[in-house]
């Protein structure tokens, strides 16, 4: 391979590469180019290689699921904030789902270089030129729940089968029974927007304690027999005779005793309805999805003003044997102190407390809860298309 070469006579010839002066010999280069120039041309070449083989999807899925998975978390914390606060006005919710989420990246990139070789009064002459371009398009796919899956879904009761296995993956029991049971036994949890059993039974709740204490001592299970419909699911208590210390037998003989259930180490069979069949059947009655989120609304200690106007009523105060709230919602002009979840309404800003635990895990639940009783229907999921390029 050769160069052309001014001579000093003014003649041009051909100098081949190995004459070019040693200090342009120890890179391998297509033209014998000035070491000045090198930089300009490694920068062409990486911006070629880019714009031909660069590919963000590898990249981008480690940090974008993770985040987007946060931000769906993170919207419906708000959207059952928002329900659980237009429920205590007495607006009707409306449900939508994120049914599909695409995010679409784009970069392309080029460059153009220049160099001349020939030597001019002003020294070699270079020039580099390069353009890059970035693009993110996500696209979410909202689907209304209407007509028969709102129905199933907020509306029916929940079914025992899919509340109570809850317990087994280490929710609390007394939390989850005073979130989504109305009764069982025949005790009756309170009901925040009253009747003549909005008190509730000391039973139920004498219920709840007893229950978390032989849950933390590992000696309640909920077991669940898929079956027709949602399955069926029992609960047993205890250990084999003789392994329990004499405080956790005290313990599942006063379970017994409230439920009216016979000794013996069976299972005792958990079946929807007010009364039971069989003797050992422990009847239960569940809450919709509606009647969590509006018992949840009622206990919002909301402005004087909007009570005094007629926009809702009074909050509903602690009842049977509860000590506070399921879910402390504040309410105020201003949010104060940091915040696990916010919304406006009315004027009003309504917030649950980042420092309350008690009140982030319940809100957690229920959003479990709401998941649980959601029917994934991809048959009628819209269909979108996204162009490849």
């Amino acid at each position: 391979m050769a160069v052309e070469n001014r001579n000093r006579n003014g003649t041009v010839g051909k100098m081949p590469i190995a004459m070019c002066p040693s200090s342009l010999q120890r890179w391998t280069w297509p033209l014998c180019v000035p070491r000045s120039l090198r930089p300009w041309l490694v920068l062409m070449l990486l911006s070629l290689a880019l714009s031909g083989c660069f590919s963000l999807g590898p990249r981008t899925l480690k940090v974008d699921q993770a985040d987007y998975a946060r931000a769906l978390g993170d919207a419906k914390k708000r959207e059952i904030l928002a329900m659980i606060v237009g429920l205590r006005y007495a607006d009707a919710p409306a449900f939508l789902t994120v049914s599909q989420v695409i995010a679409g990246y784009t970069f392309t990139a080029s460059a153009t270089a220049v160099a001349n070789t020939l030597p001019d009064p002003g020294g070699p002459a270079a020039g580099v030129t390069g353009v890059a371009s970035y693009s993110d398009h996500p696209t979410f796919t909202f689907t209304p729940t209407t007509g028969e899956s709102y129905a199933k879904a907020y509306i029916h009761p929940l079914s025992p089968a899919l509340i109570l296995p809850l317990a087994d993956s280490g929710i609390p029991i007394d939390l989850l029974l005073r979130i989504a049971v109305q009764s069982i036994g025949g005790l009756s949890n309170a009901a925040m927007l009253g009747g003549p059993t909005g008190n509730g039974s000391p039973g139920f709740f004498e219920l709840l304690v007893v229950l978390r204490r032989l849950q933390l001592a590992g000696e309640v299970s909920i077991q669940y027999k898929a079956g027709a419909g949602n399955g069926q699911v029992s609960l047993a208590l205890g250990l084999p005779r003789g392994t329990e210390l004499p405080e956790t037998a005290a313990d599942v003989k006063r379970v017994r005793e409230l439920l009216k259930l016979p000794a013996g180490p069976a299972p005792y069979v958990i079946a929807y309805g007010n009364s039971a069949v069989g003797d050992r059947d422990i009847p239960i009655v569940t809450r919709s999805v509606l009647g969590i989120l509006s018992d949840l609304g009622a206990e919002i200690e909301v402005l004087a003003a909007d009570v005094d106007s007629g926009a809702t009523k009074p909050a509903v105060q602690l009842v049977g044997g509860e000590t506070r709230p399921i879910v402390l919602i504040h309410a105020g002009k201003k949010i104060q102190g940091a915040v696990y979840s916010a919304v406006s309404y009315r004027g009003s800003r309504f917030w649950i407390d980042d420092a309350d635990f008690d009140s982030k895990y319940a809100l957690t639940v229920v959003q479990d809860l709401m998941a649980l009783s959601e029917e994934t229907d991809t048959s009628h999921a819209p269909v979108v298309t996204v162009p490849a390029n």
